[in-house]
């Protein structure tokens, strides 16, 4: 098993601020990333605990996440910022942590914006600055039984985003007297000439505008009587995408399949107000696990895509699960696009094309029947790029992926309820947690023919997407061994033809 150990190079200056604390973490590279469960071709932080991602922003040639962390504990703990670049959004290197707490409090979720003209005059116009915007948390106020804990504040980089000075006069924006209140997402609205921010409020989103970044006006609320209410709303998303706008709003609990989820709304925005196209609530994700999502900014044009992360865990578990060393992954990161379906516009969201920089080997699948089998001893890490027809209307059908331990994942269709399904009962240790078990639902009309389907299996997680992500569905599960079998089974009079290729993928940390 990897050996991992955590230096704290602790540097405490005389007079004026001081210097923050340096995590180090030493890894065996022999053994890198090899520990029972490491996901492999998914970002997790060498140690310790990670939840939402922050602060994502594409800045010369790299991608950039941070992420909330913890660098002294598997659970949560005083919140920092950590850090990672990437040049395709697959690859990953770590970096120092970007972002301490400090006398104003821990380090919430945020955004970074890299401020081209300088507005903020915290840069210059020859090197304008990387600003970032994240949500102080005063945990002595909150003991003390205050509201006021949370206030937003910011940081600014000159050097690519390697290092960080915060503002000598944060709070830039001060809690008016509201429980929760964080997680500011910022972009600049070129039609307005200014900065927006999308912040979450309690149970609504509040937005905000600026012309530097450090006074902020109040522009209106959504969110009232519209969404899911069922816990707090937190990590909100405005995007633009063509002449739509897309507002994510994460909410733990009250997820459709309980614990957290990432809902969202399509509609208009005019610089002041978004306007939904109906009251319907909708979901980015119906498996349990992704939350806190949000898109990068400063993509370039000339890409055109709305690129998309989310931490892959769920609050009613992501404490216990079975890791030793480190607690949490992200997804894959993933492309949004709006569809129609039922006349009404949907945000699908589908694996950036650059995963396909990990694909080796594969398999050519065209078999049909009643029960197929799709992989034996194949993969461990696979990308299943599969359709699936019948001379009929698609009925009832299950896949089945499974070792030679006797755990068993599903994921299926069931026409007496018109949904889909995701089952880790069997799926390996899943004794940690009793709200872990248990079919995850998600309603789906599947009048047709003809399905197409993608599956993601990494040794710990699956990500599924069903028509070019009209629908998605993620899943953590914890087997003795990776699943290298899989079959498709139905109990329909007609069989199902299945054809595709089946992938093998290559680990980015080996």
């Amino acid at each position: 098993m990897i050996r991992i150990t955590i230096l704290l190079l602790i540097i405490v200056a005389a007079c004026t601020p001081k210097q923050e604390e340096q995590a180090v973490v030493e890894v065996e590279s022999n053994e890198y990333y090899s520990e029972q469960h490491r996901l492999q071709y998914h970002f997790s932080p060498e140690a310790n605990w990670m939840n939402d991602p922050n602060g994502m922003v594409y800045y010369e040639g790299e991608y950039h996440l941070f992420y909330q962390y913890y660098p002294d504990s598997t659970v949560w703990g005083p919140m920092h910022w950590g850090h990672a670049v990437s040049k395709d959004m697959v690859s990953w290197e770590h970096l120092p942590v970007a972002l301490y707490p400090d006398e104003l409090g821990y380090i919430f979720s945020g955004s970074v914006v890299v401020d081209k003209n300088n507005t903020s005059g915290l840069g210059s116009t020859e090197n304008p600055p990387m600003i970032a915007i994240f949500s102080y948390h005063e945990p002595e106020k909150e003991k003390a039984g205050d509201i006021d804990y949370q206030y937003q504040g910011i940081a600014y980089s000159t050097d690519k985003g390697r290092n960080w000075t915060k503002y000598d006069q944060n709070p830039v924006l001060p809690n008016p007297g509201i429980k929760d209140f964080r997680d500011p997402k910022v972009f600049w609205y070129e039609e307005g000439q200014k900065w927006l921010m999308s912040l979450a409020v309690l149970d609504h989103i509040t937005f905000y505008s600026s012309t530097d970044l450090k006074s902020w006006t109040q522009e209106s609320d959504f969110g009232f009587e519209l969404g899911g209410h069922g816990g707090v709303w937190e990590c909100p998303d405005l995007v633009q995408m063509g002449d739509k706008w897309v507002l994510l709003v994460s909410i733990n609990p009250g997820g459709p399949n309980g614990g957290s989820a990432t809902q969202y709304f399509v509609g208009d925005f005019d610089g002041k107000t978004f306007t939904p196209q109906d009251e319907e609530t909708r979901w980015i994700d119906m498996g349990r696990d992704n939350y806190a999502g949000v898109t990068w900014s400063n993509v370039p044009e000339e890409d055109g895509r709305v690129l998309f992360l989310g931490w892959m865990s769920n609050w009613n578990y992501g404490q216990e699960v079975p890791t030793e060393k480190w607690r949490s992954a992200m997804t894959v990161a993933r492309t949004f696009e709006l569809k129609d379906l039922a006349g009404k516009k949907i945000l699908a969201s589908y694996p950036v094309k650059e995963l396909e920089k990990l694909r080796g080997e594969s398999s050519q699948i065209s078999v049909s029947g009643a029960d197929i089998v799709l992989m034996k001893d194949g993969f461990e890490l696979a990308d299943m790029e599969l359709s699936l027809a019948s001379e009929e209307l698609l009925g009832s059908f299950e896949m089945q992926f499974y070792n030679t331990q006797g755990d068993t994942l599903r994921f299926g269709y069931t026409t007496d309820s018109s949904r889909f399904y995701i089952n880790r009962d069997e799926a390996g240790n899943n004794d940690f947690s009793d709200t872990f078990n248990g079919d995850q639902f998600a309603p789906f009309d599947l009048a047709t023919k003809t399905i197409s389907v993608r599956v993601l299996m990494d040794v710990g997680s699956v990500e599924i997407f069903v028509n070019e992500g009209e629908l998605v569905m993620t899943s953590l599960f914890f087997p003795k061994e990776p699943f290298t079998n899989s079959r498709l089974v139905t109990k329909n009079p007609q069989p199902i033809k299945a054809e595709g290729n089946i992938y093998k993928l290559k680990s980015i940390w080996k």
